[in-house]
């Protein structure tokens, strides 16, 4: 078992979750970490423009995936896996945050930016591996494919209007369940998106043994 990469030690769930209706809000999340992490790679591997290229599109990646997993995924986590599980992954998405607002002001070619990414891949693969073993399966028995497939395309709502430079905000499920007002437009994705309480329906919280 990887301690630094405990994403790679799940992959038959993994597999079958990437299986699921496109718009179901796991695979789409899995989806997006397996980019996520082909990305890390092309950052690391690249020179020149094309490792600039690469981190601009990881960084615009992270930005939304991890606004939209705030704002959608961690009330459904609260209701699944727990108010400290929810609470703990967004302590490192903010830290995180802090982390690659800081990488983005180097120069990617300097020994600096080298030892400070590494730490920072190790950081969001193992907190990508965290939600992967610990909030997905939670989400996948608490919550009906319905549920999913409706926070899937909510996910990809909220996506389209995130901001893609890290942002620093109070973390969504310390407010409660939210629900995105899409607004279609590239004015609006400049700003944030506009959201109220509210959700059809909650997801419940199920025993390991019920899974």
């Amino acid at each position: 078992m990887s301690a630094q990469f405990p994403e790679r030690d799940d992959e038959p769930r993994r597999e079958k979750a990437a299986e699921l209706p496109d718009d179901d809000v796991v695979g789409i999340l899995l989806r997006q970490h397996a980019r996520i992490r082909a990305l890390f790679g092309e950052v690391r591997g690249a020179e020149g423009a094309r490792k600039q290229d690469a981190f601009n599109e990881l960084r615009g990646l992270l930005a939304v995936h991890e606004t939209a997993e705030e704002m959608i995924v961690r009330p459904a986590a609260k209701d699944t896996a727990g108010e400290d599980e929810a609470h703990a992954r967004n302590a490192e998405k903010q830290e995180a945050n802090k982390v690659l607002a800081e990488l983005e002001k180097m120069d990617l070619s300097s020994q600096e930016f080298a030892v400070q990414f590494a730490q920072f891949q190790q950081d969001v693969l193992a907190h990508a591996g965290r939600e992967e073993a610990m909030e997905f399966p939670a989400l996948e028995a608490g919550c009906t494919p319905e549920q999913r497939q409706t926070m899937g395309r909510r996910l990809l709502t909220a996506e389209r209007a995130a901001p893609t430079h890290p942002r620093f905000a109070r973390a969504a499920v310390d407010a409660g369940p939210i629900r995105l007002l899409a607004g279609p437009g590239p004015r609006r994705a400049r700003h944030a998106p506009v959201i109220f309480p509210g959700r059809e329906a909650s997801c419940r919280r199920t025993s390991r043994t019920d899974t």
